[in-house]
Parts: structure tokens; C-alpha cells; sequence
């Protein structure tokens, strides 16, 4: 009797407030359609519940990560994000995702791509979606991964081991520079806007230019139709003002909708990733609003109440489930701004490791 189905090795892990699927590069296939059909499958997609498969029916707990041992000089891993749609059989590789990003290193120690060192473990880690770098820093006590301590980041419960996470030239990774449009502020359909890349294309906004307070929770922002109507017109606009053409069918730019902090942050945030609204906020998304805040003039600045801005500051981002802090340094003094350092802290925790089957005509 054939066997209808396959195993193929993967892990099930949280990286910051996400959830995904890693894999080695090597036990997937080499073409892009098998693969992606292979992922849909695993994930239970197109199905908005994707409930025959290991995904969340949310974009949030439906990513993958894709790690190998890299070639490149002064590199350990290679990782291929991979955004696996609940809602239409699609698997988008157009953006990077810092928070699936955080369990990275812990993935490629547990699987001996890098050898664990007796106390903290760095992993360079070579993200190929944006073709940049970022150095992820691992606790091994004992030459083992550890998960468990007191860190705490906002939309996970409970505490667990820290990990820092240096980014190194992410600015302009998706739209070629800091600034695609080189200003800080612009016009678009009557609306100020900030397009800002520093690892994730981001439209900074005003949420008060929308009618609204910019403290609303998620499900109240996605049911107003007329918002999001006109939060699209606005993204689809600057597409081709960010270098990122036509996007409509892409997941980028994310749109930020900033008002003035509540809870001690220096900002509130609520984002539309682009079509849902994010529970909280992805990490290169908080980085590019920080970055934002850093601009004299920029949209961000402004809400913020910035008025002389020092090349170095500790950006606390508040969001629907608390607040994300970004430690930033930026060189105005050129005229043109220079990200000096983008650095944050998130936490991981490998739920599962084992096989997932797929159909073996896969």
C-alpha cells in the first residue's frame, strides 16, 4: 500500500510575539514552487482557519523561516522569511520579519550549524529578503540554548531568556535608501506622511488627520471601513514613491497610524500589516518608527514632541498590548541621516521539533 503522506523535519517555535514553522534550507525542495505549494500544505492554507495544517489563521502565527549555513564571509546562517497567507494560496517572501528573526539563533544552534560557546552564543545572521545583517546574541550556559529567565517583552506572557539583537545595515534595505523620497515629510492624498526604510518599509501617519484617536483597539480599526479605505488609497500611492513599484498584492509598506503616548512610551502606535492590524507591532516596524522619531520635521518627530533630537535615544514604542523599546543612534549632522545603530531585545522559545507530514505527492 503507498503511503499518502510524508514527514519532512521542521521546528515549531515563538520568536518574539510570533509563532512559525523553521526549517533547514536542505529538507525542503529546491524549487520554488514545490516548495511553496509544500509550505501552504503544512500550514493548512488557503483556509482562514487553517485547520488542516500546523497555522494559526492569522498572518501572525502562518510565517516560516528557512535557515542554511552561509558561504558568505563573517556570516553563520542565511534566513529566507517566508509569509505563508491563511486566506489565499500564497507565499510571499517580499518582506523581512525581525520578530521570526529572534529565534533564528537559537534554531541554528540546536541544529549544529553553530557551535555553542560556554556562556552567550553570537550568530551573525545574513537576512536574504533585504540582503542585510544582524547579529543575534545567544544565552548557553554549558554549551546549551537556554530559554528560560526574567526577560520580559510585551505580547508574551511569562518571562524567558533575553536576546539582543544588533542590526547592521538594514536602512534602505527594501526601498534603497533611509528616505525613498529623500524628505522627512511628505504630502500624499492630503495627508503628511513619513516613508521611512530602516529594515521595514513603514508610512508613518498622523491618526488624527483619519478621524480617529490612534488608541482604538485592532478589531475597532478593522471594522471602519472607511479607514482602511482610505489608509490603501494612501499605501497603494506611495508605492512607487518608495521604490517598491506596484503593491498592491505586496505586504509592504506597513501603515502606522501614531498618536500622542499614554502609558510613559514617547508614542502610540497602531499598524496595518497592511490589511490587518498588527496586535502589538513587528519588530522592523518599531525600528523604522523609532528610526522616524529621529528625523527632525518627520511625522513621528512631531506627535512625539521632539524638538532638538540628540544623535542617540532610547525609543519606547507603545502598542496595542504595551510598548517596544529601540535603542537608536543617528547622525543628522551631514544633512542626510545616518543610522548608526538600531538595537532591541526580544525573546524565543522552541515550542516543538520533530515532523510535519505533507501530502507525498509534495
Amino acid at each position: 500500500m503507498t503511503n499518502t503522506q510524508r514527514a519532512v523535519t521542521c521546528a515549531v517555535m515563538r520568536g518574539g510575539t510570533s509563532k512559525g514553522l523553521y526549517f533547514l534550507e536542505s529538507d525542503l525542495p529546491t524549487d520554488r514552487a514545490a516548495r511553496d505549494a509544500l509550505l501552504l500544505a503544512a500550514m493548512g492554507s488557503p483556509d482562514v482557519r487553517e485547520i488542516d495544517g500546523m497555522g494559526g489563521g492569522h498572518p501572525l502565527t502562518s510565517k516560516v523561516a528557512v535557515v542554511s549555513k552561509s558561504t558568505r564571509e563573517g556570516i553563520d546562517v542565511d534566513y529566507l522569511f517566508l509569509q505563508v497567507w491563511p486566506d489565499r494560496p500564497e507565499v510571499s517572501d517580499t518582506q523581512n520579519c525581525g520578530n521570526i528573526l529572534a529565534g533564528v539563533g537559537p534554531f541554528a544552534i540546536e541544529m549544529g550549524l553553530v557551535p555553542a560557546q560556554d556562556g552567550m552564543t553570537p550568530v551573525s545572521i545574513f537576512m536574504v529578503n533585504t540582503d542585510s545583517k544582524a547579529t543575534a546574541f545567544v544565552e548557553t550556559p554549558g554549551g546549551i540554548v537556554n530559554y528560560q529567565g526574567e526577560a520580559r517583552i510585551d505580547g508574551v506572557p511569562g518571562t524567558h531568556a533575553p536576546i539582543n539583537i544588533n542590526f547592521e545595515d538594514v536602512a534602505g534595505s527594501s526601498c534603497g535608501s533611509l528616505l525613498p523620497t529623500g524628505n522627512a515629510l511628505d504630502m500624499v492624498n492630503g495627508v503628511e506622511v513619513t516613508m521611512v526604510d530602516n529594515g521595514m518599509p513603514v508610512v508613518c501617519l498622523n491618526a488624527s488627520d483619519f478621524g480617529i484617536t490612534g488608541y482604538e483597539s485592532p478589531a475597532e480599526l478593522e471594522a471602519n471601513a472607511d479607514l482602511k479605505e482610505r489608509v490603501e488609497a494612501i499605501r497603494l500611492a506611495v508605492g512607487p514613491l518608495m521604490n517598491l513599484g506596484d503593491v498592491t498584492n505586496k505586504t509592504v509598506p506597513k501603515m502606522s497610524l501614531l498618536a500622542p503616548a499614554q502609558d510613559g512610551g514617547l508614542l502610540s502606535t497602531r499598524t496595518f500589516i497592511p490589511h490587518r492590524v498588527h496586535e502589538s507591532i513587528g519588530v522592523l516596524g518599531a525600528v523604522s518608527v523609532a528610526t522616524a522619531c529621529m528625523l527632525p520635521g518627520s511625522v513621528a518627530a512631531k506627535i512625539a514632541g521632539l524638538g532638538t533630537i540628540g544623535s542617540s535615544l532610547e525609543v519606547e514604542v507603545e502598542h496595542p498590548t504595551g510598548f517596544f523599546t529601540v535603542q537608536m543612534e543617528v547622525d543628522n549632522s551631514s544633512g542626510t541621516p545616518v543610522v548608526t545603530k538600531s538595537a532591541l531585545l526580544r525573546t524565543a522559545r522552541m515550542l516543538m521539533q520533530g515532523n510535519i507530514f505533507v501530502p507525498s505527492s509534495l
